[in-house]
């Protein structure tokens, strides 16, 4: 080696600074009731906040004083009649649906909860169009009130391939329409990310134009709707969640999906963990 050749000495305080940890995301964690139906509520409860949870879901009013006494959140309020299949895309709905929700609104508020989950129900020969308008009026009748006490009603995105035969809000296209008719911040849509992978994908894309319209997600490994983290896994999470932190969202991410795993519990703080991700520093796309 020439002698005017010289190594340089590497210590600590020569190496260039580590960059700043991303923050986490401002999303919160939450996880469905019925996917943990072998377990006792007051149990699930207890577990959750070791599991990263800060809510339960699609949970009825009368279990909103369990909840009050473990600290945690009704992320989504579940309870409307009709269910999934009878909705608010026929009028003979409207009413029950209305009364309910003038009952429910005032109690999640009051209970400090976010959101209430609400359906299309199925076509049985309505065009969509029609769907939509009527849709439209029901949805009219119970927005001012979710204004005045600063609760979300949402509307979940269900596929109608596997699951939810001739459901009616199965495009997210469908249901970003319905919402700019009704036109209240106090409605928004439920993007269930495993529905909305059966059937469009392209999901980072959908979310990142129609961030606006979303009040709230769900989860599910596709296909199967199982485990988040299996060897089958076709949805890439993390890098979902990446671009939903990305949007700013600040609300919560529902895992919904069936446990296979001998320990359920442990299934689902391992979907906690790949769902906790760094805040996306790419600014939020506006929808066109």
């Amino acid at each position: 080696m020439p002698a005017w050749v010289s190594i340089p000495v590497v210590t600590r305080s020569s190496l260039p600074a580590a960059p700043p940890a991303a923050p986490l995301a401002r999303f919160q964690h939450s996880v469905c009731r019925w996917c943990y139906g072998a377990f006792a509520l007051e149990d699930l409860c207890a577990a959750a906040p070791g599991l990263g949870l800060a809510s339960i879901e699609l949970l009825k009013m009368t279990d909103f004083p369990l909840l009050a006494r473990h600290g945690l959140t009704c992320a989504l309020v579940d309870g409307v009649p009709g269910g999934i299949e009878h909705g608010l895309n026929r009028r003979e709905n409207h009413d029950a649906i209305v009364a309910f929700m003038h009952e429910a609104i005032p109690a999640t508020a009051a209970a400090g909860h976010p959101s209430i989950i609400c359906f299309s129900g199925n076509r049985a020969g309505q065009s969509d169009t029609e769907g939509l308008a009527i849709c439209a009026e029901g949805l009219a009748r119970i927005t001012p009130l979710a204004e005045q006490h600063g609760v979300t009603v949402v509307m979940e995105l269900l596929n109608s391939r596997i699951d939810h035969p001739d459901y009616q809000c199965d495009r997210t296209a469908w249901g970003v329409a319905l919402c700019e008719q009704v036109g209240s911040p106090r409605f928004k849509l439920l993007y269930d990310i495993y529905h909305m992978q059966i059937m469009e994908g392209d999901l980072i894309r959908t979310i990142q134009t129609h961030h606006r319209w979303i009040g709230h997600y769900h989860t599910g490994g596709n296909p199967g709707r199982h485990e988040l983290d299996g060897t089958q896994q076709e949805i890439n999470y993390p890098a979902v969640m990446r671009a939903i932190a990305a949007t700013g969202y600040t609300g919560f991410v529902g895992q919904e999906f069936i446990p296979t795993d001998a320990e359920p519990l442990a299934a689902l703080g391992r979907a906690v963990q790949v769902c906790t991700v760094g805040q996306n520093s790419v600014e939020p796309r506006s929808a066109p």
